[in-house]
């Protein structure tokens, strides 16, 4: 069984204070993107296997696919670890990025396994999905999405209209951790940034969505490389632009791919990598992301 993991940016993320279990409640918009992962799951005899090239990806319980896996094993009523399944990653959504690739890559396992182990009910895979990952839950869906709690209520938006998007890492990652532990410690020593909505191109899905981002101040402060990209992009000619989820990767909107492609080279310097990729609708992404057999054994 063949499936695609789909990246998402954030169009906005505001933290609107800690909740008592210690996790940040979130206000997010989210949009999935046509970059993506393939994962492939394969029968075989023996215990569960997790394989992947790309180096830092942990290949044990640790890594959110093989959690989603031991979920959904348990949620159908299966005893003891998973087995007789081997799942290979073929990565294409940096990591510590803020674009939701482990999170994308536990969606789609659910979905895959769900068909590989007889049909399980979508209800009950949603409820696994929102106990591995405050947004795993989004990545079964995608599209324009409204997230709230800790990201795991998600609530469905008018799609965005189509937009070409550049996405641009430096040559490091930010854990999740990190960012809010940086978020944190600015709140505590007094810092408030001002929250100014962008100029947003017309038509525009939601006021929701202003392209603020509450992390990207402390990030960029500790790292002020990732502002100047996101001037760059502005600079190239992006509708808007921001740090997408925790980053590193700062995104710009375009309208026509022309446009994009011409901002490719400007933000690729000083060891940063721009992708070239488009915003997809919540129909779009369901049909993409669906799993599909196969016989092929390589990713």
């Amino acid at each position: 069984m063949r499936v695609r993991a789909y990246a998402k940016v954030n169009l906005d993320l505001r933290v609107l204070g800690t909740r008592s279990d210690g996790y940040h409640e979130l206000r997010t918009v989210l949009q999935s993107v046509a970059l993506h992962d393939t994962l492939l799951c394969v029968a075989r005899p023996g215990p569960f296997a997790l394989r992947c090239r790309t180096s830092g990806v942990p290949l044990d319980e640790s890594n959110l696919v093989w959690r989603a896996a031991a979920a959904l094993w348990t949620a159908t009523g299966r005893a003891g670890a998973p087995s007789g399944i081997a799942i290979s990653i073929k990565k294409q959504i940096p990591l510590q990025a803020g674009l939701g690739g482990g999170s994308a890559d536990a969606a789609a396992t659910l979905l895959a396994l769900a068909r590989v182990w007889g049909g399980v009910p979508l209800p009950v895979v949603r409820d696994v999905a929102g106990a591995i990952g405050a947004d795993v839950p989004y990545f079964l869906s995608g599209g324009t999405a409204l997230g709230l709690g800790r990201g795991e209520e998600i609530y469905p938006l008018v799609d965005l209209p189509t937009h070409w998007v550049v996405i641009v890492q430096p040559p490091y990652g930010i854990s999740t951790a990190e960012a809010y532990s940086w978020y944190d410690e600015d709140r505590a020593a007094g810092h408030r940034e001002p929250r100014e909505p962008q100029m947003l191109p017309v038509p525009w899905p939601t006021r929701a969505a202003q392209m603020i981002n509450d992390l990207e101040p402390p990030v960029v402060r500790r790292h002020p490389e990732i502002g100047v990209l996101k001037s760059v992009l502005r600079e190239a000619g992006a509708v808007a632009a921001a740090m997408s989820g925790s980053g590193s990767a700062v995104f710009g909107l375009f309208r026509t791919q022309a446009a994009a492609s011409r901002a490719l080279k400007p933000v690729s310097r000083a060891g940063a990598r721009a992708r070239l990729t488009r915003t997809l609708s919540r129909a779009e992404h369901e049909r993409r992301a669906r799993p599909v057999a196969t016989k092929s054994r390589s990713v």
